[in-house]
């Protein structure tokens, strides 16, 4: 059941952002924050199927209200991104910031978290008793500090394709862009680097507030895994064909390939290996995990 609302709302959201090229003005606004609002519908209902109410309520507090607080201070100091104005083709603000901006956040906070689980032995026990298995102490710090690092690369990475994407739009703008990456003029490079803060904060409350189910991967997370890297080589092909933005296709594709590459190589691998897709199900056990 899980699996199967989740293909379908991404099912949706891919055909939504397959239609985004092809509409212009207030029609592709709306169709903007349809997509964002069908983002975090997936994501967040996919935590609340997969894994219970706790990680998904920890997910909201810290994407969606974490993203709304950031935003609003930053809208109100400039701290951490930079000066910039929402306007209002985003639909209705709150203290000047559009409502479905929060909601972006968490739509690629959860799948990223996800890959970088997978990508750093997270996997749950599978059938035949394989696995990953804990080590010592140091290989435990080793594996939180790259998994909090391969998360929040893979979501602050989005924004080399979302900030250029948006901006040219209309529907943010920089007081001031410099000094800027090259090919990406009118986005200050502070943007990136209040990203990166913000995303290290989020994902390493995560964890802590959403308990031990947040930490293997199984056969339920493959429309997480499946949107994430959607989401890296659709916005390549976007940026650089269709949207007329080749710098920022050039950077989003380097600074999310750190990883979507490995991931997509790891899934290809266990594919070969033929163990796709046969990760032992874990079910949401709230008097055990509730006590981690």
């Amino acid at each position: 059941m899980t699996r199967r609302i989740s293909w379908t709302l991404l099912a949706v959201l891919v055909l939504a952002q397959i239609c985004y090229p092809l509409t212009t003005g207030a029609t592709r606004a709306g169709l903007t924050v349809a997509t964002v609002v069908l983002g975090w519908l997936l994501s967040v209902g996919h935590a609340l199927l997969s894994r219970g109410p706790r990680v998904a309520a920890a997910l909201v507090a810290v994407a969606t209200g974490g993203g709304f607080a950031i935003e609003a201070i930053g809208v109100a100091t400039g701290v951490p991104f930079g000066s910039y104005d929402y306007s209002g083709e985003l639909g209705p603000k709150l203290a000047g910031v559009p409502l479905i901006i929060p909601l972006a956040w968490t739509w690629m906070a959860w799948p990223a978290w996800l890959a970088a689980v997978r990508l750093t032995g997270g996997r749950a026990a599978t059938a035949n008793g394989s696995g990953s298995t804990a080590g010592g102490s140091g290989s435990t710090v080793g594996r939180w500090v790259g998994r909090i690092a391969l998360a929040t690369v893979g979501l602050a990475a989005w924004d080399l394709f979302l900030d250029p994407q948006m901006v040219a739009e209309g529907y943010w703008v920089w007081r001031d862009a410099t000094p800027a990456l090259p090919g990406l003029a009118g986005i200050p490079v502070s943007n990136y680097l209040g990203w990166l803060l913000f995303a290290v904060l989020m994902m390493s409350a995560l964890r802590p507030l959403a308990g031990p189910a947040a930490e293997h991967t199984d056969r339920r997370d493959h429309p997480m895994v499946a949107l994430y890297l959607w989401t890296y080589f659709s916005s390549i092909l976007a940026h650089a064909v269709f949207l007329d933005l080749p710098a920022s296709a050039l950077w989003g594709a380097a600074g999310m390939s750190v990883t979507a590459v490995p991931l997509a190589v790891t899934l290809l691998r266990a594919r070969r290996g033929g163990d796709s897709g046969r990760e032992a199900y874990q079910p949401h056990r709230p008097g055990v995990d509730a006590t981690r």
